[in-house]
């Protein structure tokens, strides 16, 4: 029942961002997960008969009559904007679905602030306390786990079988099986993930090309190349001004994260920080404490050292970083598929004459570079035991995706719910689904439709893609944008370096996609920071040496307690 449709087959593995102290917990708790089986068989057939008493409509897109009300919360930021007249509560969303579902949602309370540890999670973390909550819950993977150890969630295996449509399961499923397999706990499914994709948070390679090209300089190839353009844009006056200000390369003080991190640079070494990778023996260890990230690090302070890196990017975040690339300073960094959206399209209109290029991940040796991510998963929908129309959930997800890339949803109505006016209109509907393949069969099919000429099969997202694209291809004025999803989805923009990677099965993933451990909740925020402080500082000068101390250090601080216990989960899984 669907038009938007994936063209290979199952993927290799720019959407979002505890104590539990209750009645629940103690002696209570100990004896709630002592009944584990029971407690969840009783719980599958809660569900069942709650569906069954209040009649619930039987196809995924069936509409209550009479309505239903349904509660849940919200979590929002500064991004949502509203048309006038509207707002969280009402809006396109809230219409659509009780016009096309008979639901009404209401929000028992919505908070700004969704960085993780921010006011969302907070307040979220005080109604778990307190017992406060509304019948659909949206959580972590840590306020998961602490929910079903209490006992207090349903499980929907039965729910979504029946009630989630066929292309509803696809997506789902369509990053691989582990965004499920994190939210089912002793064989029942306890929340439906929301998916976004593994595939665009794969690590490249973004090069200045106007300036690989001026100073004759071959494309990365090796890691062997990468460090002579960086010396290259260093000291070769690549803008042409007669200055020493250029830098090879961009780092961030958090080292990690979308834009000018450290990880990609690792991966060349086959080093995966903050990832848990299979040893020899297939045992789980924590690849920030390996040799390879020694290496890693040492090169990257020879290359402090000679001033290709910024002198200050200790204290310099993302955003600050990015001012270097927007000022035509920078000339390299390590990032992901969404870089020219920000901040290099701030570079190409301060320069109009500046180009980027993404590249595959550049190998130390022989051995072929390998990005390695996270599960895409950064919240659940769970539900209440109490909840009468548990299945309410799925036919929301439903009806979004169903809207976003169904063969029922039309250019207008697509613009209608996502983008009309420049607003990000998806973000009001509490429960959604994103297909893991979205964006790169928008690269995929744009570049079908450029070669054939037949544009009738792009649905309205690609569309809207290829409208833009076309606008800075035809010279129109003011159309940076258009040149940043050419540089995205076009025929040499990032998602060729993606498809590359999905084609030949290159992409990691975590090998561990399981809710905090308790000793991570007690001390991965400590290990964490000492990390960043001592990899900080080893770049900056500090002897190489210290590696070695941190290592010890992650051990006896948790670490060894952590990897017990990561190991523990996966021989229960």
């Amino acid at each position: 029942m669907k038009r938007w449709k994936g063209t290979s087959g199952a993927a290799a593995g720019l959407a979002a961002l505890m104590l539990f102290v209750s009645a629940c917990s103690g002696t209570e708790n100990k004896e709630t997960n002592g009944g584990q089986a029971s407690a969840s068989a009783s719980s599958s057939s809660s569900a069942t008969e709650q569906t069954e008493n209040s009649a619930a409509p039987n196809g995924p897109l069936d509409k209550y009559d009479p309505p239903i009300e349904i509660t849940t919360v919200r979590i929002v930021n500064d991004t949502y904007k509203y048309d006038e007249g509207e707002s969280i509560d009402n809006n396109v969303w809230t219409r659509t679905i009780q016009d096309k579902l008979g639901i009404t949602v209401k929000n028992n309370w919505v908070v700004s602030g969704d960085a993780p540890g921010g006011q969302g999670e907070q307040k979220m973390n005080v109604s778990i306390a307190s017992g406060d909550l509304p019948d659909f819950i949206p959580v972590n993977s840590r306020q998961l786990k602490q929910l079903v150890e209490a006992d207090l969630l349903m499980d929907l295996t039965d729910v979504y079988e029946q009630f989630a449509s066929p292309f509803t399961k696809e997506i789902l499923n369509q990053d691989g099986p582990n965004a499920l397999a994190s939210a089912t706990f002793g064989g029942k499914l306890m929340a439906i993930p929301n998916t976004t994709s593994s595939m665009d948070n794969a690590m490249l390679l973004w090069v200045r090309s106007d300036w690989l090209n001026k100073l004759n300089l071959p494309e990365p190839r090796t890691m062997e190349d990468a460090y002579a353009i960086s010396e290259a844009f260093t000291t070769q006056d690549p803008d042409g001004n007669g200055k020493p200000d250029t830098i090879g390369i961009s780092l961030n003080k958090d080292l990690y994260g979308g834009y000018a991190g450290v990880d990609g640079f690792m991966n060349g070494f086959h080093a995966y920080p903050r990832q848990w990778i299979q040893d020899g023996s297939g045992r789980l260890i924590y690849g920030s404490i390996q040799p390879e990230m020694k290496q890693a690090l040492a090169k990257l302070q020879e290359m402090y050292k000679k001033g290709e890196i910024d002198r200050e990017f200790g204290v310099k975040d993302s955003g600050k970083a990015a001012e270097f690339a927007a000022a035509g300073r920078a000339g390299m960094h390590f990032g992901q598929m969404w870089n020219p959206l920000w901040p290099l399209v701030d570079n190409k209109k301060n320069d109009s004459g500046a180009e980027w290029q993404a590249y595959p991940l550049v190998s130390v040796d022989d051995r072929v570079a390998q990005p390695r991510t996270d599960l895409a998963v950064g919240t659940y929908y769970a539900v209440l035991k109490k909840a009468k129309n548990p299945e309410a959930l799925l036919k929301i997800i439903n009806l979004f995706v169903e809207t976003g890339w169904g063969e029922s949803t039309t250019p207008d109505n697509y613009a209608e719910h996502f983008t009309k006016g420049g607003v990000e209109r998806h973000k009001y509907i509490p429960f959604q689904a994103w297909p893991a393949r979205k964006n790169l069969d928008i690269h995929l099919h744009l570049l079908e439709a450029a070669n054939s000429g037949d544009k009738s099969k792009l649905n309205p997202e690609e569309q809207e893609n290829e409208r833009q694209i076309n606008e800075y291809l035809s010279g129109k004025e003011g159309t940076e944008l258009g040149w940043a999803y050419e540089r995205v989805f076009g025929k040499d923009g990032s998602f060729k370096v993606i498809n590359q990677y999905v084609s030949g099965n290159l992409i990691l993933a975590n090998e561990f996609y399981g809710a905090p451990t308790s000793t991570m909740v007690e001390k991965d925020a400590t290990l964490q920071k000492m990390e960043l402080e001592v990899f900080s500082k080893i770049i900056m000068g500090d002897s190489i040496d210290n590696f070695d101390k941190f290592v010890s250090d992650w051990k006896k601080l948790g670490g060894d307690a952590i990897t017990a216990e990561v190991n523990e989960w996966k021989a229960a899984k």
